[in-house]
């Protein structure tokens, strides 16, 4: 294994250990939306709450359990998208969804500037069975942001 895989899989195991954002929280904003998604596969789940408030990403938290994978990614969408515009919480999910599909290839410089520790996942796009897992919890962020968004139209 490089140094460079090690540290990844570092990164993923410190956000499983030291998960960012856990803990669902009442919101008292406006724009609350909520999301459960499961991995019928293996059975990972994920409860995620999203408060938005003029144009940004004012809360997310978060219940789980699961394996490293999904647990780790979804704390890591917490550090990556809490306190951002619409827009760019938008640009962030993308580039995730691009990486997942990269089949562990890296992403440009820019998309990796953005995605920070997010590119510890690289190499899970290399296992189709896994992307799953490290895409749970970014389905449920979307789903709960247009559960938010619902009242606007």
């Amino acid at each position: 294994m490089s140094s460079l895989e090690q540290m990844y899989q570092q990164v993923i195991m410190d956000h499983a250990k030291q998960a960012h954002g856990k803990g669902l929280v009442d919101l008292n904003l406006i724009q609350v939306g909520e999301s459960h998604q499961v991995n019928t596969t293996c059975g990972d789940e994920i409860r995620l709450r999203v408060g938005l408030e003029d144009d940004r990403v004012e809360s997310v938290t978060w219940e789980g359990q699961g394996c490293s994978i999904s647990q780790a990614s979804v704390s890591v969408l917490h550090e990556l998208v809490e306190g951002t515009t619409l827009s760019e919480a938008e640009a962030t999910m993308e580039a995730f969804r691009d990486l997942m599909q990269a089949k562990g290839e890296a992403l440009d410089d820019d998309r990796e500037d953005l995605l920070g520790d997010a590119t510890a996942f690289v190499g899970v796009g290399k296992y189709p069975a896994r992307i799953k897992c490290a895409m749970l919890g970014w389905m449920a962020f979307k789903d709960a942001m247009i559960q938010a968004r619902k009242d606007e139209a």
